[in-house]
């Protein structure tokens, strides 16, 4: 059955985007290097583990918000941000427009969307993309792993990946890796 995996850039303070977050800056005001560890400022390692990640995951759920940030032109183009690999979004308003075909928009919550990214995904990983669906999904038990890239920038105010928690929930650390861009962590929950 697929892992479900919170893979995200993170400030050291905790935010996966800055203050002023929008389409036309995704990543915030002070937050556009948490993925230059992504780019030409890659390592080996980055690009080792980046590679895992892709090559295992088989779909993605994600927040509204990430997908109107992003999708379609000067965004992910056609695809979501893993090309074809199939896209679930959490959503209220389904979009009334036609999307590519990557696209299912679910709107019974975050444990039917992660039910329908395990169906398609077999056995390769379900990969959260947005802060406020894995804060949706780990208080129900539905996050396996974590895979955090923290970048040594602290941006001050943003979207914070975790917000409040209702009692503790005990990880594991299993994995370092530190490169220059980024120090990556992976916890198992």
């Amino acid at each position: 059955m697929a892992l479900v995996i919170c893979d995200m850039s993170v400030s050291l303070d905790g935010y996966v985007t800055g203050p002023n977050d929008s389409r036309d800056n995704p990543f915030g005001d002070g937050a556009h290097t948490l993925h230059d560890w992504l780019s030409d400022a890659a390592t080996d390692a980055d690009r080792a583990l980046l590679r895992d990640y892709i090559d295992g995951t088989g779909a993605i759920v994600m927040g509204r918000r990430s997908f109107d940030k992003n999708e379609g032109d000067a965004g992910w183009g056609d695809g979501g941000p893993l090309g074809d690999t199939p896209c679930f979004v959490l959503t209220h308003n389904p979009p009334e427009r036609q999307h590519p075909p990557a696209y299912t928009f679910v709107t019974d919550g975050v444990e039917a969307a992660i039910a329908q990214a395990k169906e398609v995904a077999g056995d390769r990983a379900v990969g959260l993309h947005g802060a406020t669906v894995m804060q949706q999904a780990l208080p129900l038990g539905l996050v396996d792993e974590f895979r955090l890239h923290v970048v040594s920038v602290l941006v001050g105010g943003g979207t914070p990946l975790f917000a409040r928690l209702a009692e503790a929930i005990s990880l594991q650390r299993t994995d370092v890796v530190a490169t220059p861009s980024a120090t990556h962590l992976r916890f198992s929950v």
